[in-house]
């Protein structure tokens, strides 16, 4: 920890000090220049087209266009105790002739997300993606 401490500078005033005693002005000391961009770097023209974002964007589209077909339930179409779709009225008011809802259209992405992570994940961890 010493060691490490020993070569940063120490300011005092408008002035750094550093381990060797010498006194430079703030306006002489350089930013540091960083290599390479870290860990947190991002860089979105990897990610446009990518595997993972191919994964992502199906995903979302087919549990959307499921909710929307119905093919599955939304706020409209309930799911009885056999599985079975059958229409109610929910109250909501939508423009949309089939009746797809705002809440829906939440919900059927969260899942479509919630879907397409698990399918990254799960090819990351057998070394596909």
């Amino acid at each position: 920890m010493a060691a490490v401490s020993a070569c940063l500078p120490q300011f005092h005033g408008l002035k750094a000090t550093t381990a060797m005693g010498r006194t430079q002005s703030m306006a002489v000391m350089q930013p540091v220049a960083y290599k390479g961009r870290g860990a947190l770097g991002a860089r979105c023209g990897d990610f446009l087209g990518s595997p993972t974002n191919l994964i992502m964007v199906a995903s979302t589209s087919l549990m959307l266009f499921a909710g929307r077909f119905g093919l599955a339930p939304s706020a409209n179409r309930k799911a009885t105790a056999g599985l079975k779709l059958e229409g109610r009225d929910s109250g909501l008011q939508t423009g949309d002739p089939a009746g797809f809802t705002g809440a829906d259209t939440l919900a059927c992405g969260s899942l479509g997300h919630i879907i397409g992570v698990g399918v990254v994940l799960g090819l990351k961890s057998i070394g596909i993606i």
